[in-house]
């Protein structure tokens, strides 16, 4: 039995059974901030999952939904009122998208961001322990929301506090609030979308809160997977329809005395190699 931390937070169980056997039956993992992030970021993930008997997609959502954005008819929510709407929206993708386990862990964005809270990390110690998936999915550390990258340093540090025998093969720093076109090419996690594209726009189109309250994610998200697929070699035909980028964070769980702004440090100063060396190429 898994004990979270906050007195709100659940581990929903779409077919329901226990958590316990859904987290152990995960094989992918996807770790967010908000709801929403986990189909923008980690759609292929699912896709690779989807209605596969050997393979299980499980979902962890950190922050509560209270800070989302809203509009139109959301205008006059309260924050306890966006806090239900959006965890009846994530539990909906979780259903359509057939996933293992879903768990809303319902912290506040600012607990997220306090590196001397330890509640955090101790949830999902625990639940990487009942799952042991081979891959996870987060957000990359370049990314400029505060609590994205909050929660990419969550997710690696939890990892770091596994034994190494007991840590994912594979982690996956995932594109939201900012491309990662820029990385180099050797650099770049291709994820392949294009697999069941009816399924992609069903799993966007459940949050209306935000796509109808003033932010077109759904349409966004399309559009960025097409530019990767078509801006992503300039000399071929296109070998992708639908492709997000990720950052490979492995190399900070095979190595524990790596930092993360060292390790993003060295990508930047890569993108910033090849920018100056191209330009010295042709100088006058």
């Amino acid at each position: 039995m898994i004990k979270l931390s906050k007195k709100d937070a659940e581990i929903y169980v779409p077919d329901g059974g226990e958590a316990q056997d859904a987290l152990a039956k995960t094989t992918r993992l996807a770790i967010s901030a908000h709801q929403d992030d986990i189909e923008f970021m980690a759609y292929s993930a699912i896709a690779e999952c989807f209605r596969k008997p050997n393979k299980g997609f499980s979902a962890v959502v950190m922050t509560d939904g209270a800070g989302s954005p809203r509009a139109g008819v959301y205008a006059d929510c309260t924050d306890a009122d966006m806090i239900k709407i959006r965890k009846r929206e994530q539990k909906t993708a979780a259903d359509i998208g057939g996933y293992k386990s879903l768990a809303l862990l319902g912290y506040p964005s600012a607990e997220l961001k306090d590196r001397k809270n330890a509640a955090p990390q101790a949830d999902l110690t625990a639940i990487l322990r009942a799952a042991a998936p081979e891959f996870v999915y987060t957000h990359n550390l370049a990314d400029k929301h505060d609590t994205h990258v909050a929660v990419a340093a969550r997710v690696l540090d939890a990892i770091r506090s596994l034994p190494k025998s007991e840590r994912p093969k594979k982690v996956f720093g995932c594109e939201v609030w900012r491309s990662l076109d820029w990385l180099d090419d050797a650099q770049k996690v291709m994820l392949d979308c294009a697999d069941r594209l009816n399924l992609a726009a069903a799993l966007m189109g459940v949050f209306d809160s935000q796509i109808s309250g003033g932010k077109r994610y759904d349409t966004a998200v399309f559009g960025r997977r097409s530019a990767n697929a078509t801006f992503s070699a300039s000399h071929g035909v296109d070998d992708y329809t639908q492709v997000a980028y990720a950052m490979d964070l492995t190399p900070l769980i095979e190595n524990d005395g790596l930092s993360y702004a060292d390790f993003a440090a060295a990508h930047i100063d890569a993108f910033r190699s090849d920018v100056i060396n191209r330009l010295n190429k042709f100088k006058g």
